[in-house]
């Protein structure tokens, strides 16, 4: 692949995450900021799974 292209698509992959309107799980947040329980899918350290479903946006 040419450099023309490979440009093309890095300015594609910022212009997607620059304007992207990912769903803020507001209620979540709350639960975290107030070190609340867990919620399914966390791990006990608090990193959550690279790979959960609210992360969809950014596939």
């Amino acid at each position: 692949m040419g450099r023309g292209r490979a440009k093309a698509k890095q300015t594609k992959v910022a212009r997607d995450l620059k304007y992207s309107s990912p769903q803020t799980d507001f209620e979540r947040l709350q639960r975290e900021l107030a070190g609340g329980d867990p919620v399914d899918g966390d791990h006990s350290d608090g990193v959550a799974d690279e790979w959960a479903p609210e992360d969809d946006w950014r596939r």
